[in-house]
């Protein structure tokens, strides 16, 4: 008897057990379609703004989701507050929606129609490439017909517009909702009453014309920039004896070099010269192949390495695109201090020395890119005056705007790729004017990630700011009275670059002549210290002269506070 209700207790447990896993599998699988069958379909979150808002079934706001996000759509639907709402399901939660933010298709995700420009913008002929098609002033309404991309926050990277009879991307960050936001001016803490004091004589621009909303500088976690970068100086000759240059650094706590890419003849048959100017091309004084070998030993060598590029100075592309320059009054290129110029208003120019940049970054490895000559030609000013140049403004800018809005275009396209931007400017852009080359120290330093004046002791004039002595004999003073413009600048726009300055290291040869040893180096590179410029220095000597750098080395070796 035991034995069969043992047998009976054996057989009926598992039974039991089998039949509660069937009952659970059955509960659970019930749970679960249940939503299943409620489901519609999968759409994407659509907005007129990055972000839309969620809301639980009692209608509080409890989320915000970045559009373009995928969810869930079930078939739950409700009323309320002259809107229709939608149960979603996101991140495993389930959400109500208006049912105006859902899409099933990516072109209708982005549901902006028009737009305003706030910055004076650059028009690109496609998404994808530093192109130019033209050029939109401040103020203007644009027609939104697309866009490239959204990014994990559900911001649009650049817009696809039509104005008039312009069709073609521009950045989506120039561009704000309103026309009364676009007509504004960027004005923090007197910004523009101090800048209406700056003087306007020399017809480059109003400083306050010029965008100073605040543009926050680039930060590669690929590529770090060094905090104060002690530079030489190294022409497209000098390169070839880099190991020279690395032996020498690795002594004297130099940590970078600027090697030319593009000066008055190009450093290398660069791909992109082949393409643009062959002129430039034939000139090259490297192969291509050596070259890079070149700046990969600098790298290797543990160097932060800066390609310099001469932009709107160089007459091997006038002399393959004459219609790019600044002419004379019969139509042929303009000829200044023995060099053609294009014309900075010229966006193919523009494209050029850009698309070589990317080139320099892509496939030769320089860290930056340093632009120099971001000028209209210097002592023109009478000849503009007098008719006596056309210097092609297509499109009725101002110099200064022209200048700041290359530097807004450059730093565009060479971020995109990783890299950083400076941008080289004569030491009279500090000065309390609009330069009449069109160079305006806070409109530069606000875009550009380095800004790097050349306040070279024998550039300027014997007495400059009342200094008794003949200024380049007392170079600590003359750089003193210099930085505190500079500082000044700095402190007026809320994104100030960083100050990286060229010193003179070669000897004077003005009258009286000086000789610049490693006392006079150090002398410069201490005043800028002592005014708060610390982002480091750059030997500028045009011979790239290793013997020179050796003559003043204890300059580099000191540690300047």
């Amino acid at each position: 008897m035991k034995k069969k209700r043992r047998l009976k207790k054996t057989i009926i447990f598992p039974i039991v057990l089998l039949l509660i896993l069937v009952l659970a599998v059955i509960f659970f699988t019930n749970i679960k379609p249940e939503k299943e069958d409620n489901k519609q379909e999968k759409k994407y979150i659509s907005s007129e703004s990055a972000k839309v808002t969620l809301y639980d079934k009692e209608y509080n706001e409890v989320l915000t989701v970045p559009r373009g996000v995928t969810v869930d759509v079930y078939k739950f639907k409700e009323e309320k507050n002259d809107s229709t709402f939608v149960e979603i399901g996101y991140n495993g939660k389930t959400y109500l929606i208006d049912e105006d933010n859902l899409t099933l298709s990516k072109e209708d995700i982005v549901k902006e129609k028009e737009l305003f420009v706030r910055t004076n913008v650059t028009v690109y002929k496609d998404d994808n490439s530093s192109k130019i098609l033209s050029y939109i002033k401040k103020g203007e309404r644009l027609d939104i017909i697309g866009y490239d991309k959204i990014d994990s926050e559900g911001i649009v990277n650049k817009y696809k517009i039509k104005y008039n009879d312009v069709e073609g991307y521009v950045y989506s960050k120039y561009l704000v909702t309103t026309k009364e936001d676009a007509d504004k001016v960027y004005d923090e803490n007197g910004l523009q009453e101090y800048l209406a004091k700056m003087g306007d004589t020399l017809s480059a621009g109003s400083a306050n014309e010029l965008d100073y909303y605040p543009y926050p500088k680039a930060n590669f976690e690929n590529n770090v920039m060094p905090d104060e970068v002690r530079a030489l100086y190294i022409n497209g000759i000098a390169v070839r004896s880099i190991d020279k240059y690395i032996e020498f650094a690795k002594s004297n706590n130099i940590n970078a070099f600027v090697i030319d890419i593009k000066d008055d003849n190009s450093s290398y048959n660069s791909p992109v010269m082949k393409e643009y100017s062959l002129t430039n091309y034939n000139r090259a004084m490297n192969d291509y192949e050596d070259y890079k070998a070149y700046v990969k030993k600098a790298k290797d060598a543990g160097f932060y390495v800066i390609g310099r590029i001469t932009t709107f100075k160089d007459s091997a592309f006038v002399s393959d695109h004459k219609e790019v320059a600044i002419q004379n009054r019969n139509g042929d290129p303009f000829s200044h201090n023995g060099s053609y110029w294009p014309s900075a208003y010229n966006r193919y120019v523009w494209e050029f020395n850009v698309e070589l940049a990317k080139e320099a970054v892509t496939d030769i490895g320089f860290n930056e890119i340093q632009f120099d000559y971001v000028r209209f030609p210097d002592r023109t000013t009478n000849l503009e005056k007098e008719g006596t140049i056309n210097l092609v403004n297509t499109y009725n800018e101002e110099k200064s705007q022209a200048i700041q809005n290359f530097v807004m275009y450059a730093c565009d396209e060479i971020h995109a790729l990783g890299a950083y931007v400076s941008i080289d400017v004569f030491g009279e852009s500090a000065s309390n004017y609009v330069t009449a080359y069109g160079q305006f120290w806070p409109a530069i330093s606000n875009v550009a990630d380095v800004i790097s004046g050349m306040p070279y002791p024998d550039h300027f004039n014997p007495h400059e700011y009342g200094i008794e002595e003949v200024v380049w004999t007392v170079p600590y003073k003359l750089l003193n009275e210099w930085g505190k413009y500079v500082k000044t600048k700095q402190e007026i726009i809320k994104t100030p670059a960083k100050v990286r300055t060229w010193i003179q290291t070669y000897n004077s040869t003005k009258t009286p002549n000086v000789v610049y040893d490693a006392n006079k180096v150090s002398d410069q590179i201490q005043a800028l210290y002592d005014n708060g410029l610390k982002g480091g220095f750059m030997t500028w000597n045009s011979g790239s002269n290793l013997d020179k750098y050796k003559e003043v080395s204890s300059a580099f070796k000191k540690v300047y506070k």
